[in-house]
């Protein structure tokens, strides 16, 4: 991943015009489109508690307007470029003009978060109900079919083993810690994490002798964290970079006997489970794939059997508005990625499997402390990720990624959930 012959962005974010196409230069648009598109995002800033410099000139300030009601500062400095792409892209527009360097902000956090708590009411009712027409649409080469699911993935997990050990702690955990008070600690992480997995574990009724499946292996801690316990563990991955690097690790730890890494769809997986686990899976199934993933699950769980999920979470009412939209999350960070609701979780396990939610506990706060360390420590390690051969551009996007995701558990948009499946007839599912 290189920057070489590059073109410059407002003087500010060399961009390679081969690796981010759609990035070197705001895209073709109509007049009449970017004009709607400046009139309505003006409107939506000058109600909100951000101060919105809108720049017109050579670097003078004189020339700037002011927008919003005062609060952390979004700088717009191609302004041109800023409402074009939005007109052309909603949000993929908004986050490809970040990367481009088109607009700034000190606290990005900030920002992000006062437009995620007014994310349902941003855009106005009535053109709300003209999504349909003017939102990207999902591209179908995205599908989660089990050939689509092994390229997703790999655009994601398969980008280098070493860039996630830049920011991730030590037992490269790829999800939501928990921690025992705020602020969160990154000396502390660790621990978080494994309390996490535990707490997992244990609603999952993990011990010794139980044969464990967990879908997405992740780098291998939760594997390890059973095998301790003495569980035989099936863990399946889609990435190779993924599971290589946990063979590696559970190895090392002398559980290479307890422990089956496999390169495999979850709907490939034969066999019966006296448990199941899944760590922030769900998520990459696909709102299509959703009735096959919890039959799967059903089919795969022994009489008496229990399945732990952690799953992160949306309003019901803005998955049902976005689900055939096409993202910036899905376009440049997850292909084929998609949040599901805790009531569409609670739909699909009663309507196509004799499974039901037994048990659920959310904790998007720890969500939040948690990429908060992992963007602090990826600034801190922006030349070790140069020296990786990822330029500028892929750590803004890296940068956007983490603090949108952030402002999202902030403002509570977000959730992230630990959810306890279970027969009807098992008995003492209550934590």
């Amino acid at each position: 991943m290189s920057s070489s012959p590059a073109t410059a962005t407002d003087g500010a974010v060399v961009v390679d015009e081969t690796r981010w196409p759609d990035v070197a230069r705001p895209p073709a648009a109509s007049w009449l489109r970017t004009a709607v598109a400046e009139r309505v995002v003006r409107r939506a800033l000058a109600r909100l508690p951000l101060r919105v410099r809108l720049c017109h000139g050579d670097g003078a300030r004189a020339g700037d307007e002011i927008l919003g009601r005062g609060g952390p500062l979004l700088e717009v400095r191609d302004p041109k470029a800023f409402f074009r792409r939005i007109g052309t892209g909603g949000l993929i527009g908004f986050g490809e003009s970040y990367m481009a360097g088109e607009w700034e902000a000190r606290d990005l956090v900030g920002v992000l978060t006062v437009l995620a708590e007014r994310a349902a009411t941003l855009i106005p009712e009535p053109l709300q109900r003209l999504r349909a027409f003017w939102a990207p649409k999902q591209p179908a080469a995205q599908r989660n079919t089990p050939e689509g699911s092994r390229d997703n993935i790999s655009r994601h997990y398969d980008l280098s083993n070493e860039l996630f050990a830049l920011f991730l702690d030590d037992t490269l955990s790829y999800s939501s810690a928990l921690f025992r008070g705020f602020p969160a600690d990154r000396s502390l992480l660790a621990a978080a994490q494994h309390r996490k997995i535990d707490r997992l574990l244990d609603l999952a009724d993990v011990g010794p002798g139980s044969e464990l499946l967990e879908i997405g292996t992740g780098w291998g801690e939760l594997a390890l964290r059973a095998a301790a316990r003495g569980a035989r563990v099936r863990t399946v991955t889609l990435s190779h970079e993924q599971r290589d690097l946990a063979r590696e690790r559970i190895a090392a730890a002398g559980f290479a006997d307890r422990v089956s890494v496999e390169l495999c769809d979850y709907r490939q997986v034969t066999g019966v489970f006296d448990a199941i686990v899944s760590v922030e899976m769900i998520e990459a199934v696909g709102a299509e794939f959703w009735p096959e993933y919890f039959t799967t699950l059903d089919r795969l769980l022994a009489p008496g059997g229990r399945i732990a999920l952690q799953a992160i979470t949306m309003p019901h009412d803005r998955m049902l508005a976005s689900r055939d939209t096409h993202t910036w999350i899905q376009k440049y960070v997850f292909p084929g990625g998609f949040l599901p609701s805790v009531e569409a979780i609670e739909q699909l396990t009663a309507e196509h499997t004799t499974l039901l939610v037994a048990d659920r506990d959310g904790y998007g706060p720890h969500y939040a402390e948690t990429l908060r360390l992992w963007r602090e420590r990826f600034t801190e390690r922006a030349g070790e990720v140069d020296a990786l051969g990822f330029d500028a551009v892929f750590r803004r996007l890296w940068t956007f990624y983490l603090a949108y995701s952030e402002a999202g558990f902030r403002s509570g948009y977000l959730d992230v959930q630990q959810l306890l499946l279970a027969r009807a007839t098992t008995e003492g599912t209550a934590r």
